[in-house]
């Protein structure tokens, strides 16, 4: 009994498995075509995710080199407006120079600072008096323009040479501060009375003009 209900069960089974087998083969066609349109949709999705996700960086890429661009413009204007401003400052310092010494000089050349008599010649003078006339003949000065140079000069240090303020630290005939500057003109500045004239008759030719003008300026305000 148990011999025969084996047979039939193995029988049963395997017409089973035929008939699954059978199914399946035709199920198995049709799987293919649908796993096949799934596959493409899913290699379609794929691509276009790619795309996406490839478009998104090229405008995060350009996002950021715009952003880069703008903060270098704005450096560049920030740059350029300090440089106008630090230009205008410098020009509104120069015209107010040179207001002051065309003031100076119109002062100086409305006034008359010196009235009294005018010296023949330079041989009325002795010692840095004497050389002092001569070099401001050479520099192109009348001689009508040294008594306003002795009386400037008899002020500042009394034509002595070695004169030294200690309050200030000028020095020299023409009390120049700091005395080193007249270094310009030569390296005996401190000894040599020659070479501080020729500094001092170069510093007022350059903002007065002549020695009258810086006598008249010493005189209003009691320094030149």
């Amino acid at each position: 009994m148990s011999r025969l209900w084996s047979r039939f069960g193995a029988r049963t089974a395997a017409v089973a498995l035929l008939s699954v087998g059978v199914a399946g083969g035709f199920y198995l066609g049709e799987d293919r075509q649908t796993q096949q349109q799934g596959l493409t949709a899913q290699a379609g999705l794929e691509v276009d995710q790619a795309e996406y996700a490839y478009q998104r960086e090229r405008q995060a890429d350009h996002r950021v080199e715009s952003a880069r661009q703008r903060a270098a413009e704005y450096q560049a204007k920030l740059r350029a407006a300090a440089a106008a401003k630090e230009a205008a400052e410098r020009a509104r310092e120069a015209e107010a120079a040179a207001a002051s010494r065309k003031k100076a000089r119109a002062e100086a050349a409305a006034a008359k600072p010196y009235d009294g008599p005018i010296p023949a010649s330079c041989e009325e003078y002795s010692g840095n008096r004497a050389i002092g006339c001569a070099l401001m003949l050479k520099e192109g000065f009348g001689i009508d323009q040294f008594p306003c140079l002795d009386k400037l000069w008899t002020k500042e240090s009394g034509w002595n040479h070695k004169a030294y303020n200690e309050g200030s630290g000028a020095y020299g005939i023409p009390q120049a501060l700091p005395g080193s500057k007249m270094g310009s003109v030569a390296a005996d500045w401190k000894t040599n009375p020659a070479t501080q004239i020729k500094w001092g008759l170069g510093y007022i030719e350059g903002r007065y003009d002549n020695p009258c003008g810086a006598w008249q300026h010493s005189q209003s305000t009691g320094w030149y």
